[in-house]
């Protein structure tokens, strides 16, 4: 109210104005340009000039007005596209979870230069692609994703490491988590992958080198990382036993295995299925006596079953002292089935048969073994009595036969 009261006052000012100026002179303004003349007075022009000026103005405001309104239409239409994009992309991922995979890329690759987030976008098609088989279109998609998003070198490389790993392309993964690593040398996740690798490669070089670092990060439940820690070192083992194969010229050389055993992590060094392991390689390439004396030191203060059954197979230095080592154990451990077959073994390298049948009697009435009842069979055949070797075959081949019982007729 108080606006337009000042507008008309300001209008009737004007007003009084101009009447006033019409009354005391009309002035005179002569406007030529070229072949035109424009004449009039002072008033009428300058009411023409106030005229051009509101036109103008007027103008300026109606195409500002019409700029404004395209922009609003613009925008409408650009909400109305990502409208579009955001349902295209939910349909997209339900279809992708759902295994519909062709329907699933073809969703999120069109809506993905219109998504709010094309990485995740171009990230699921390259999985929808990897389903349908299309490794070039994964490749394409991947490369499109890394565009689309600064920063996403690491989900971009992850991903495609992962879908390289599950079409089974090992030497592209390898190399591509090797490439993240370098970038971000402790990521938990690229650790894990690269475990992966070098297990599905057989690597166990390489993944001897990385199981310190899982375990310092503790990425991996202790006992799974102690059964894959000693994975890599027995196949090591196993291949370092190999080349001494290949290169016994006049002779066998034993330094490859030897070296390799003075590499072990500490803990492998103590472990008794290690041990086994590098003194049955030793016995295999034809050093028993160094494979007996590491067994020998081991059970003086570490007992394990496991170990005393390879030192009863195997020939020391000195068989007799080898015995009576043996025999002290077992006064620690006198119902120990495994030492006395162990006992009864040694005893027939010292050519002790009576001694060694009494082993392994012992022994089998502890526990029924195949292993001791074909050690006593075989010794009762060559000492003449065959009745009793046979009576213990059948025994052992009933048993292990899980036949039932049932009557038998009377001999």
């Amino acid at each position: 109210m108080i606006k337009l009261l000042v507008i008309i006052l300001v209008a009737l000012l004007l007003g009084v104005g101009l009447s006033m100026g019409l009354q005391y002179d009309l002035g005179y303004v002569r406007i030529s340009l070229g072949h035109y003349l424009i004449e009039t007075n002072f008033w009428v022009g300058l009411a023409g000039l106030l005229v051009l000026v509101f036109a103008i103005l007027l103008v300026i405001g109606l195409l500002r007005r019409t700029g404004r309104g395209a922009g609003v239409i613009g925008g409408w239409l650009a909400r109305g596209k990502e409208r579009r994009a955001r349902r295209r992309t939910t349909q997209g991922l339900l279809a992708l979870a759902e295994g519909n995979w062709p329907r699933a890329r073809k969703l999120l690759e069109a809506s993905a230069s219109q998504a709010d987030t094309p990485l995740i976008n171009y990230l699921a098609a390259a999985q929808a692609a990897f389903e349908c088989g299309d490794h070039d279109a994964v490749d394409d998609l991947l490369r499109r994703a890394f565009e689309s998003t600064p920063g996403s070198d690491m989900a971009v490389g992850i991903t495609q490491a992962q879908l390289q790993l599950a079409g089974n392309r090992l030497e592209q993964a390898l190399a591509t988590l090797i490439r993240l690593r370098k970038q971000t040398p402790h990521h938990p996740f690229v650790l894990k992958l690269l475990k992966n690798t070098y297990v599905r490669l057989e690597d166990w070089r390489e993944l001897s080198k990385l199981l310190p670092e899982l375990r310092k990060r503790e990425l991996l439940d202790k006992e799974e990382l102690n059964m894959l820690e000693r994975t890599a070192w027995h196949n090591l083992l196993q291949r370092a036993a190999a080349e001494c194969r290949r290169q016994s010229v006049g002779g066998q050389d034993l330094s490859p295995l030897t070296r390799l055993w003075d590499e072990l992590p500490g803990f492998l060094r103590r472990d008794e299925h290690t041990i086994r392991e590098y003194a049955r390689l030793l016995a295999e390439l034809g050093d028993e006596v160094q494979a007996e004396t590491l067994l020998r030191k081991v059970l003086r203060n570490h007992w394990s079953d496991e170990l005393i059954n390879l030192y009863g197979r195997l020939q020391g230095q000195k068989p007799d002292e080898q015995l009576l080592m043996a025999e002290r154990w077992l006064q620690d451990r006198p119902n120990n089935a495994e030492l006395l077959l162990a006992l009864g073994r040694l005893s027939l390298r010292n050519e002790l048969w009576g001694k060694a049948r009494e082993y392994f009697e012992t022994s089998l009435k502890l526990r029924r073994s195949r292993e001791t009842m074909a050690e006593l069979s075989r010794l009762n055949a060559h000492m003449g009595d065959e009745q009793d070797s046979v009576r213990l075959l059948m025994q052992g081949l009933v048993k292990d036969s899980g036949l039932p019982d049932l009557p038998m007729p009377k001999a």
